[in-house]
């Protein structure tokens, strides 16, 4: 399997893209298992070749691991959610040969965002967002880029972390571009937040052209279907114009890298060229 899920990319275009790559952990099953997903992911991220690329549930080994299965030029940005930072992370990975870090920075979801591992809003475990300030070195355009994962189990977390997420992106006041696991679905209060007054727009129904069909896009290691809910997102703002989507339900070597899929997008930004 040679060719991104994307196709060839229009001019000028960014290729962004979110995906839960499921933490490194004991397990039995063996589609589970990192041994069984890792050179799964390898190949998939070899084909992809994000610009841009949103990870969530990395440990610190499988940071390493996205790295250098992009290739080694990619730059990893992030830490783990604990207030020691190595356990579980959502990153941004960013090729420095198409995008240049402005600034970036990690803060928790919580009342207190700079104190790292801190909790509150009813999140059971520590959550975060992990934001960059890029320009396209193509176009010469700012950018705004969010990793995050919200809560799976409480819904006024989520909400207060749509309320954070909302705020960063109408304080910077340039095209944004929001990944990540929301483990919420189309039509859910946290979904109709994050999209209310069009602020950010779903990358999936604003597109110009979808280049797969809808998936449910945790399949958990079963061959994907439409039927389920699409829980992990892509969401732009500002002058930032979607050219095309797709959501990537390929097995690769013989399955699937993540119980979660990679959901992926060209994005045209406004910009000066030249």
């Amino acid at each position: 399997m040679s060719a991104s899920i994307l196709g060839e990319l229009p001019e000028h275009a960014l290729h962004v893209a979110t995906w839960n790559i499921r933490r490194r952990a004991p397990t039995a099953r063996r589609a589970d298992a990192w041994r069984t997903r890792a050179p799964r992911l390898r190949a998939a991220l070899r084909v992809e070749q994000p610009h841009v690329l949103a990870v969530q549930e990395a440990m610190p080994d499988q940071a390493t691991f996205v790295r250098e299965a992009l290739g080694g030029r990619h730059r990893v940005l992030g830490r783990g959610r604990s207030a020691s930072g190595g356990d579980e992370a959502c990153l941004l990975v960013v090729d420095e040969e198409r995008v240049e870090v402005l600034d970036w920075w990690q803060q928790a979801l919580s009342d207190a965002p700079d104190r790292a591992g801190s909790r509150g809003w009813g999140n059971v475990l520590p959550r975060v967002l992990v934001a960059a300030e890029l320009r396209d070195r193509v176009t010469g355009s700012p950018v705004l880029a969010i990793s995050t994962h919200l809560s799976l189990t409480s819904p006024r977390a989520r909400l207060r972390s749509v309320a954070a997420i909302r705020a960063l992106v109408a304080e910077r006041a340039m095209p944004a571009v929001v990944m990540g696991d929301l483990n919420a679905g189309e039509g859910s209060p946290t979904v109709r937040a994050l999209l209310e007054g069009e602020l950010l727009r779903d990358a999936w129904a604003s597109a110009d052209d979808r280049a797969t069909q809808r998936l449910a896009t945790r399949p958990a290691y079963r061959t994907p279907r439409e039927r389920g809910r699409r829980i992990d997102w892509i969401l732009v703002g500002g002058g930032a114009r979607v050219r095309r989507v797709a959501i990537d339900g390929r097995p690769f070597d013989g399955g699937w890298p993540s119980d979660h899929l990679g959901v992926h997008a060209a994005i045209e930004l406004v910009g000066a060229l030249g």
